[in-house]
């Protein structure tokens, strides 16, 4: 049956529909004939325990970016008579953030909303991963200068980065020798509240920071980052390569050893980041990648998002 999908996103006009994961789910429901609004999280607005936003239909098209969505009049609308809410606007993780998961929280399941917004919440990509030890590369969570220059010690060459920082931005290598930690480290507690995310450089990542993305506990796709020459970060908005790129034994080990807590966390489109063997990142905030992976001749992995969502809601409409 036809759903009424509200989807909460950045400003659209600003995406690039080529390369966008929220774009690609859009058109799917499109395709299947789910009533598509529009909204960004700063018209949201609670009143009376009432959660409602400034909402547009919208229609997308699967042209070039200028070209690639109407809007109609927008109109403020409760969230709670839609079916679906899609909450898709990128990261910074921060206080705004999670305010917004409290608000939607309201809502979920009667009113579906994916990522499930508590575990959004409870579960930023670099704290959910460290419930996975075993499957990571040494890492510290600390501002504490003096557990990092030890870390450093022991390790050599480090990355540091911020913890709920997005896109590759404010990632920085540090090789062993170089006399810039403590510059770096100084930088980072006026720019930061929280702690830093500092771990072991792989340099594995030559050869590809890989994205998979696991839809409802599954692996469904795969996507290498390849950083370009003199560059440690992989991302492809910072000009990584993308390749097509099938799953390696250890990385079906990580997939199976962390689909039962996602499953479990109701985290139904997840994207995880591997180098060498090692689990570094697991997004749940706004995953990217599935354009990309089709694009490159895999599988068209929306559909599978929006089967796992129709499941869901069918069985919280009961």
């Amino acid at each position: 049956m036809a759903l009424k999908v509200a989807v909460q996103m950045d400003p659209i006009a600003s995406i690039n529909p080529r390369g966008d994961s929220t774009f690609a789910m859009m058109l799917e429901a499109q395709s299947r004939g789910h009533r598509l609004d529009y909204y960004t999280v700063g018209s949201l607005g609670l009143r009376d325990n009432m959660l409602s936003a400034e909402i547009a239909p919208i229609t997308v098209i699967d042209k070039e970016k200028g070209q690639h969505f109407t809007l109609g009049e927008a109109r403020r609308a409760e969230l709670s008579g839609y079916d679906v809410v899609l909450m898709r606007q990128d990261p910074p993780f921060d206080m705004n953030y999670i305010t917004i998961t409290h608000l939607l929280e309201r809502l979920h399941p009667k009113t579906y909303v994916m990522n499930a917004p508590a575990a959004v919440r409870n579960a930023p990509e670099k704290i959910l991963v460290t419930e996975f030890p075993e499957l990571m590369p040494p890492t510290l969570v600390t501002r504490d200068r003096t557990l990092i220059q030890e870390f450093r010690r022991e390790h050599g060459n480090i990355i540091i980065k911020p913890l709920y920082g997005n896109g590759g931005a404010g990632v920085f290598l540090i090789e062993e020798g170089s006399q810039n930690l403590v510059s770096l480290i100084e930088l980072f507690e006026t720019a930061f509240h929280e702690p830093f995310m500092v771990q072991r450089y792989l340099p594995e990542v030559r050869k590809g920071d890989k994205r998979i993305i696991i839809v409802d506990g599954e692996p469904v796709g795969a996507v290498n980052r390849v950083p370009q020459e003199g560059e440690a970060r992989s991302n492809l908005h910072v000009g990584g390569r993308a390749e097509l790129s099938a799953l390696t034994p250890r990385e079906r080990e990580i997939c199976a050893a962390i689909g039962p807590k996602l499953r479990e966390l109701d985290l139904i489109f997840v994207g995880i980041d591997v180098i060498g063997g090692y689990l570094t990142e697991i997004n749940v905030t706004s995953p990217t990648g599935i354009r990309e992976i089709k694009r490159l001749g895999g599988p068209d992995i929306a559909p599978m998002i929006w089967d796992a969502i129709e499941r869901r809601r069918a069985s919280s409409a009961r």
